[in-house]
């Protein structure tokens, strides 16, 4: 069995074996896609997910670069070869996909495909997605398939390893919701029960502040004090337990269109100008983009509500395999000597510990008067 650079045990054992490294549907997705590119040299190709609306929840391709990708526009539905693999659940292997009575068209972006080798991904009975290849890579008699079935039966293992690899990847995001889901509940009763005893102390001692001020103004002082500092306590333990929770905005609609949203709310509520920029980012692995995200927002809550900037800029930008994130303001800054004195009022070290947590660095650049950046840097995935 020959398949191009690559061929026999070897990059069948390789290809499975980066299957199974991921966790990630999204990356599972796009192993299993370049694996079978590349196992039978094929110019393009393209596994997709279909959702229940006749369309596809997922549709990841290799082969074709951001740029075309963009132009393509919209993920395609389930119609033509594509429907007809969803429904039917049989492979398709033809020498020209433009001459079959099934082909639909595609956008006038979308690369000219000719021979194509496609199956359906199985789960016992339910079909889980399709995973087809364009254009292999050989000299080919005119109006013939370059794909064999050689071809189509080494795609047929992968396909099937590529269930359980999805299937895997499914099982393990849900046990992860589920975790989230339960650490929520636990936070949301320590929140309840700390919090709340707090602010009980805290309304009593002020009734009693209230009860003092006309007969001892001494002591109606202290009170007010104590009230102040169950303030403070109330404030800090309703902070780290909110901090600890992963916004479901985050899960839904990733961290770029999270941070942009974030920042339009934020731009409207103050008077300082918050304006948010993003180039090249894509998909980082959840624990960095919660990271990303938390460290982004307290970067905004100090410029907001400390440095009295009069501008504040987000920017997310993709570095090598990874990314970096910038808050920048204009504000009163602050003195770098003074950090450890500071870097506990404006949340230093909980943004370096969440750097840190997952492979990161964050480096803090100020002066008094001249404002703050703070940058994060995450490794890819």
């Amino acid at each position: 069995m020959s398949h191009g650079p690559r061929s026999g045990l070897y990059a069948v054992s390789s290809a499975l074996l980066a299957m199974s490294r991921h966790l990630e549907v999204r990356d599972v997705l796009k192993t299993i896609v370049a694996s079978a590119r590349e196992l039978l040299d094929a110019e393009y190709a393209a596994l997709g997910v279909p959702d229940d609306h006749g369309g596809f929840a997922q549709f990841v391709v290799d082969g074709v670069s951001d740029e075309q990708w963009k132009a393509i526009g919209p993920l395609p539905r389930q119609h033509g070869i594509l429907a007809a693999m969803l429904r039917e659940a049989k492979p398709e292997r033809l020498a020209d996909v433009r001459r079959d009575p099934r082909f639909e068209g595609w956008p006038s972006a979308h690369p000219e495909m000719s021979d194509f080798l496609g199956l359906p991904i199985r789960d016992g009975d339910e079909i889980i997605g399709a995973l087809f290849l364009a254009n292999k890579r050989c000299a080919k008699r005119q109006g013939s398939c370059g794909f064999t079935e050689d071809d189509e039966e080494l795609l047929s293992i992968l396909a099937q390893h590529a269930a359980i690899a999805l299937t895997n990847a499914r099982l393990y995001e849900r046990s992860r919701e589920l975790t989230i889901a339960e650490e929520r509940s636990r936070l949301a009763h320590e929140l309840h029960d700390a919090v709340s005893q707090k602010l009980f102390s805290l309304r009593l001692t002020a009734q009693a502040a209230a009860a003092l001020v006309d007969r001892d103004p001494v002591r109606a002082k202290g009170e007010l004090q104590q009230v102040a500092a169950l303030a403070a306590e109330a404030a800090d333990e309703l902070r780290a337990a909110v901090v600890e929770l992963r916004p479901a905005a985050l899960d839904e609609d990733g961290l770029v269109n999270t941070l942009r949203t974030q920042v339009h709310v934020l731009d409207r509520a103050h008077t300082a100008r918050v304006t948010f920029s993003s180039l090249g980012v894509r998909a980082l692995p959840a624990a960095q983009e919660e990271a990303l995200l938390r460290v982004a927002q307290e970067a905004l809550h100090n410029a907001l509500r400390h440095s009295g900037a009069e501008r504040v800029e987000v920017a997310l930008e993709k570095r090598g395999p990874g990314a970096v994130l910038r808050v920048m303001d204009d504000g009163s800054g602050f003195e770098p000597q003074a950090v450890r004195r500071a870097g506990r009022h404006l949340g230093l070290v909980s943004m370096r510990d969440r750097a840190g947590g997952v492979g990161g660095t964050l480096t803090v650049e100020s002066a008094p008067g001249k404002g703050t950046t703070i940058e994060m840097e995450v490794p890819g995935g």
